[in-house]
């Protein structure tokens, strides 16, 4: 067992040496806490429908809990989860009421999932917060003696038709007593005021904090947001308007296109006059070369904070590049399903990242993963592995039982263990399972894309033409990013191939059958560029075949993989392109969900 309980220096606080003692004591009998976790979930639960329909009869020890509860996923769950969302007040799945649903980004028929959650629950993802910053200063010492400029949004939220609020879990937070009135912190003073966090038009969101940003730049210490993504869409958006920026600081007023009268009232009290910041803005932005252009304005910044693992870990060279190469801190692990876990060592390189799992925040299983297989057979009924009992070097696929009422449910993402602090295993997150595609926050799999290409087709029947094969990948390099569509077309009548009016309507027909949630990223968030169709050569697909059988790859077992980033492979298709296409609109998008 690979083991690390070292701290890299002694805690220079009281509450920081607190916060350490309570990750030793959690990690030390992790296997301890999660039989007492599972056994006060399933004892202040024992009258929910859910677990008596499976005969539970009170018990609380893990072997009855496993024998007689079976593994889920989101669909097997929503007949409950819907009634809840209709109304149904009774002890469905939790003893305590359901506050508030937390949407995932994972969806369910193209809509988000709705995660049911207690008021609780708050107390425990703060209390999660709370040891990032003590894990921190043991490797970065002195950031009590400024700011962060940590992009932050709130989005769209709804109720459901029983009338409980549906939204993210960190608009949730944010809006929550737990963020608004929190206790002054010096590790976290924001440069961002409330105001401009809680303010649900992004443009205006966006602008405040960025205007918030530089009028502090010298005491920023950190910069970030919650997904690499996320910080990139910052730095294109003062790209695109640091001269309206830069005339507000030097006027010492609002841009008009402010027009929140929280907003308004904030900056009235910060905003001054400043013209040399002004034209120490306009010097830096004006210049062709954005290289390190992140430490030219905030040259105290030691790291950025951002999520670059899983699908973000795209986004590194590009951060990179805008950084000067600045460490990138992965800090922490969690869901709208529930928060897991904490990075023991936040300054490490991206790729060597591991989150450890703090057995206090619910009862964790684990079940191990085999490349194309689900994990379950009908013959036999899956073999799950404890917290405490993983291996290192495997991967598993996470299953969690929570206090807000989720029992054996798989959240969907594939961990490989690295090692352990202490007896809790700590985990690389390898990826969301079945993900095809994904930008941001969207998360686009394998049926949606093809149910995508297959509507998009319906628009080139009328010139005799249909798509032989189709790949895919998430081009990263513009920003935002955005989806590319490699087509090869069968044009049977050259005197009527389709048009480029017709191809441009075939990305925004693609774009309209995708999931609710990339569409609010194309709509709401501006988190995703237009939809491009690359149309490829006639023999480009048999091409790329010929290239994997060159490679090794069986003739008889060869299929058309339907996202590409291997970089060979990418550029045989990009030098057969013949044509592209870009969505020439929006897709349909409203905060409100269909109805079920």
């Amino acid at each position: 067992m690979a083991v690390d309980n070292a701290w890299p220096c002694p805690p220079a606080f009281e509450k920081d040496e607190n916060a350490l003692q309570f990750v030793e004591q959690m990690t030390t009998n992790a296997d301890m806490v999660q039989e007492r976790i599972l056994a006060e979930i399933l004892s202040r639960n024992k009258e929910v429908e859910y677990l008596k329909r499976f005969k539970l009869d009170g018990a609380t020890d893990r072997e009855t809990f496993k024998s007689k509860i079976p593994v889920i996923t989101y669909d097997d769950l929503q007949p409950e989860i819907q009634r809840i969302a209709n109304g149904d007040r009774s002890a469905i799945l939790s003893a305590h009421p359901i506050s508030e649903f937390l949407t995932s980004s994972g969806t369910s028929a193209g809509e988000r999932k709705l995660m049911p959650t207690i008021k609780e629950e708050l107390d425990r993802r703060r209390l999660l917060y709370n040891l990032l910053m003590p894990v921190m200063n043991l490797y970065v010492p002195g950031l009590d003696k400024g700011k962060v400029l940590n992009f932050l949004f709130i989005k769209s939220e709804t109720r459901t038709p029983g009338g409980l609020l549906a939204r993210p879990v960190l608009t949730s937070y944010y809006k929550s007593d737990h963020f608004k009135t929190r206790p002054y912190d010096p590790y976290n003073v924001h440069t961002s005021p409330n105001e401009a966090i809680l303010c649900a038009d992004s443009f205006q969101s966006m602008y405040t904090q960025m205007l918030c940003g530089l009028l502090e730049r010298e005491q920023v210490l950190r910069v970030g947001a919650v997904f690499a993504s996320g910080l990139l869409r910052a730095i294109r958006f003062l790209q695109l308007n640091w001269r309206e920026l830069a005339l507000d600081i030097e006027s010492g007023t609002l841009n008009k296109r402010i027009t929140d009268p929280c907003i308004k009232d904030c900056m009235g009290k910060i905003l001054k006059p400043n013209p040399e910041l002004a034209e120490f803005i306009r010097l830096q932005c004006s210049k062709e070369n954005w290289e390190g252009i992140i430490t030219r304005i905030w040259p105290n910044t030691k790291y950025l904070d951002v999520i670059v693992t899983g699908a973000m870990s795209q986004y590194i060279p590009t951060l990179d590049y805008y950084s000067g190469g600045l460490p990138l801190a992965c800090t922490m692990y969690a869901s709208s399903e529930c928060y897991f876990g904490l990075n023991l060592n936040p300054m490490c390189k991206p790729s060597e990242v591991s989150y450890t799992i703090m057995p206090n925040m619910a009862y964790f299983e684990f079940l191990p993963h085999e490349p194309h297989s689900d994990g379950l057979t009908r013959d036999s009924p899956p073999k799950l592995v404890d917290l405490a009992d993983v291996e290192v070097g495997k991967e598993y696929e996470l299953v969690i039982t929570t206090y807000a009422g989720l029992y054996r449910y798989r959240v969907g993402d594939i961990l490989r263990v690295t090692g352990f602090h202490n007896s809790a295993p700590q985990f690389h997150f390898v990826r969301r399972k079945n993900v095809l595609l994904s930008i941001d926050s969207d998360k686009t799999d394998e049926a949606e894309l093809q149910k995508a290409v297959e509507k998009a087709s319906q628009l080139l029947r009328e010139f005799n033409t249909s798509v032989v094969e189709y790949t895919s990948y998430a081009d990263t390099k513009t920003i935002p990013g955005h989806y590319v569509i490699y087509w090869e077309l069968m044009i049977k009548d050259s005197a009527n191939s389709p048009t480029q009016k017709i191809l441009n309507e075939c990305c925004l027909a693609m774009e309209e059958s995708m999931n609710s949630v990339y569409r609010q990223g194309r709509v709401a968030d501006n988190s995703i560029g237009p939809l491009e169709i690359r149309v490829v050569k006639n023999g480009t697909f048999e091409e790329l075949m010929d290239y994997a059988i060159s490679r090794g790859a069986s003739i008889n077992q060869y299929k058309v993989p339907r996202c590409v980033n291997f970089t060979p492979i990418m550029e045989l298709l990009d030098s057969r392109v013949v044509s592209r296409h870009f969505s020439p609109g929006l897709p349909q998008w409203s905060s409100e969900r269909r109805r079920m």
